[in-house]
């Protein structure tokens, strides 16, 4: 079984696929964690975001023990490594090279700690239109700009990480404009999935939702 759950940020990619995940025994791959781990060596490096001939040496290199141990720092899932994530991953060749090992990962999908899983559901930007197009069942998940905004906002600062709703808005409005319009794989549906708009929806009726549609494929 593989399922992608495609969109833009703080739709609700995560929360639905971590939920399918489990009730599912499918391994969960977010596919922006290769991204930000590129970005996020970036910026700790000192590099300049727009050197695309640094994003892609180190895209070249990055192995999934150096991505895991890159997503433990605090900067990983804040404002500065998704927009590091962002602008790195609009480059084609740094796309190209982490394509393969996304790719791959559907033909053997794992754990964490390396047991085989039941398939794998794939959370990102174009896992339904270029990594897996041969997927079961392809999902896009969408809410308004707004309310994106108020749940990254919200969510950072539960984290502790000091931000304005202002400036998450704003950073996301560049995001969403980098990722529907960049040259390789912008952001849009497949033309098989399914589009769910979650602004006035919460996970439990989104969830009741999908569950039938996993449910038909199995």
């Amino acid at each position: 079984m593989i399922i992608t759950v495609d969109g833009p940020a703080a739709a609700g990619k995560g929360t639905i696929s971590d939920y399918l995940s489990k009730k599912y025994k499918l391994a969960y791959f977010d596919t922006g964690m290769v991204y930000r781990a590129v970005g996020l060596q970036m910026v700790l490096i000192g590099e300049d975001l727009s050197n695309k001939d640094a994003a892609l040496k180190i895209a070249q290199n990055m192995t999934f023990p150096q991505m895991m141990e890159l997503s433990i720092h605090p900067d990983f899932r804040s404002d500065i490594g998704s927009h590091a994530a962002s602008v790195i991953s609009v480059y084609p060749e740094v796309r190209t090279a982490l394509l393969k090992m996304q790719q791959n990962f559907a033909l053997n999908p794992v754990f964490a700690d390396g047991t085989p899983a039941n398939g794998v559901i794939y959370d990102g930007r174009d896992t339904g239109t270029v990594i897996c197009p041969q997927a079961d069942l392809k999902l896009f998940v969408t809410a308004s700009t707004e309310v994106r905004a108020e749940r990254r906002h919200k969510e950072f600062l539960q984290k502790g990480i000091i931000t304005t709703y202002q400036k998450v808005l704003d950073d996301m409005i560049a995001r969403d404009e980098r990722d529907c319009n960049r040259s390789a794989a912008p952001l849009k549906p497949a033309d098989d999935a399914v589009i769910i708009d979650t602004s006035n929806l919460d996970i439990e009726a989104v969830l009741a939702y999908i569950i039938p549609l996993v449910e038909a494929k199995i």
